[in-house]
């Protein structure tokens, strides 16, 4: 009937009639022969199977939006600034899975095609997609999986040595901080160590703390709780950096009861290495800390992390790389961020803290789950306001890299750091992720708060008006000054030595030459006569 009034097939061609058969255009066609190679990540959700993992974008597009909505306010930060299909979810998942899905695939280099390795170079690695898309597509483990192939031929840029083995590195400038601060605070110095680091020149290079976490805290007497034992985990960053972060986790789980421990040797959970695709350094990181804490799992103590993305480390990349082990399992289990042991634990002896909050939540924080927090900060009286904002851009290295920072610049500047310049000055700026704060006070000059020093506030007297942060901030800002006043000294010190160690020395050897070469002038005379 069709034909006869529309034998030209005008109106609403394909549709109602003449469709392509059922079996046809199908993505999973009878030459689906997916690569089945060996990988790091065992992909246990997916059936062991990296391809399978590929399968699960089905391309709803909620990737592609342009704001974040309520608690799903992620995904995708790299989409949301460049509005481009290859930066969003579904345009990676689906160039991954075109690259593995078989032989015959247009992308015949696989894991070292550089069309899949540009798409993935914007991602930030914030687990956005895995918490806020609907099948919970895992492009950060994706990315690493791939980089660890693409690299395994290849030399990694130097900014992948420099921030992935950030630990290292750190352990090394802590044993002259206030040298190492006084280098990369410089005008003269500053910018060659940022080039050397492939570091972009419009960021500040953190400064270490002047005194490390582990080191004040083996300096202390043990202090024995009554409420039983917790193994505080002193990560890299609350370690070297912002020490007062650990030290107020101490004072506020000691005033509640707890014995306090740490680990008896420096240990890392690795996290700067899943960026750069450094799986195997990333799985002997796991080792170690496997080995050096057996007695803690086994006894069954709570490991409490202040870094978000140390935990998801623990309970998300840990049962990925290692599903089997069963010491693995255990400190799965055992792993709490600080909110959520206090809610399990003390959540009757929170202490109350009457003010204004503005919250940025961490990304890896919101996908392992932020109710815990929001539970705390009302049983502190809190008054909270968390904009949807998203990932604040600086995403651990991602922002100091020096081809990123304008899009790092660019996600923080869509939500979370305009509201923090219009933010009161008696609202407290909380943040817990490292990168976070760190994004924060370099775009507004306001230093956020982790929730351990809100807490530590809350246990101390009435806080006084304006900025909260502002004392501790200048408390810090003066510590590291007065070291890099004492490295200066040093310094100083030591050159003026050296220098009269050489003027006394050329003073010997002229006095003890003098008599010998006054001889043989003499002789010379003599023979002239």
């Amino acid at each position: 009937f069709k034909a006869i009034w529309d034998p030209d097939g005008k109106m609403n061609p394909g549709r109602i009639v003449d469709a392509r058969p059922m079996v046809s255009d199908l993505r999973l066609g009878p030459d689906y022969d997916p690569w089945q190679g060996t990988t790091h990540f065992k992909f246990p959700d997916d059936q062991g199977s990296f391809a399978n993992a590929t399968l699960r974008c089905v391309g709803v597009g909620k990737c592609r939006r342009l704001n974040g909505e309520g608690e799903q306010d992620t995904m995708c930060p790299s989409f949301m600034v460049t509005r481009e299909e290859q930066h969003s979810t579904r345009g990676r998942a689906h160039l991954l899975w075109e690259m593995l899905r078989s032989a015959k695939t247009p992308i015949q280099d696989r894991f070292q095609d550089e069309h899949v390795k540009e798409a993935l170079e914007l991602c930030l690695s914030c687990k956005g997609c895995k918490s806020d898309c609907p099948v919970n597509v895992d492009l950060a483990t994706y990315k690493a999986e791939f980089l660890s192939h693409y690299y395994a031929a290849r030399i990694r840029p130097r900014h992948a040595y420099a921030f992935g083995l950030i630990d290292r590195w750190a352990e090394l400038a802590s044993f002259a901080p206030g040298f190492v601060n006084w280098l990369t605070q410089s005008q003269a110095f500053s910018p060659l160590l940022k080039f050397v680091a492939g570091m972009t020149q419009k960021r500040r290079i953190p400064s270490f703390a002047p005194q490390t976490f582990r080191s004040w805290f083996e300096q202390r007497s043990a202090r024995p709780g009554a409420k039983g034992k917790v193994l505080l985990w002193p990560d890299t960053f609350n370690n070297y950096f912002y020490s007062d972060t650990a030290r107020a986790a101490v004072e506020v789980l000691e005033s509640l009861g707890f014995e306090v421990t740490i680990p008896r040797m420096k240990l890392c959970c690795g996290r700067p290495l899943y960026d750069y695709g450094m799986l195997d350094t990333a799985k002997a990181y796991l080792e170690r800390i496997l080995s050096e804490l057996e007695p803690e799992l086994e006894a069954g103590i709570p490991i409490v992390v202040l870094e978000p993305s140390c935990a998801s480390v623990f309970r998300d990349e840990l049962p990925n790389l290692m599903p089997e082990r069963a010491a693995g399992k255990r400190l799965t289990a055992q792993t709490f961020l600080l909110s959520e042991f206090l809610l399990k634990h003390a959540s009757e002896r929170v202490p109350m803290l009457s003010r204004r909050a503005l919250v940025q939540a961490h990304c890896h924080h919101k996908s392992l789950g932020f109710e815990a927090e929001k539970k705390i900060f009302e049983k502190m009286g809190l008054e909270v306001e968390r904009p949807p904002s998203g990932c604040c851009g600086l995403a651990g290295s991602f922002g100091f890299e020096a081809e990123k920072y304008d899009v790092s610049s660019a996600c923080g500047e869509r939500v979370i750091l305009p509201a923090v310049r219009k933010a009161e000055d008696e609202v407290l700026i909380l943040a817990d992720g490292f990168s976070c704060r760190t994004q924060i006070e370099s775009g507004t000059g306001r230093r956020p708060l982790h929730l351990a020093e809100a807490l530590q506030l809350a246990l101390g007297p009435a806080l006084p008006a304006g900025r909260v942060e502002a004392a501790l901030s200048a408390r810090r800002t003066a510590a590291v000054e007065r070291s890099i006043g004492k490295a200066r000294l040093a310094f100083v010190t030591i050159a003026l030595l050296v220098v009269a160690a050489i003027v006394a020395a050329n003073v010997v050897l002229r006095s003890n030459h003098g008599p010998e070469h006054q001889g043989v002038g003499s002789a010379r005379g003599l023979s002239l006569r």
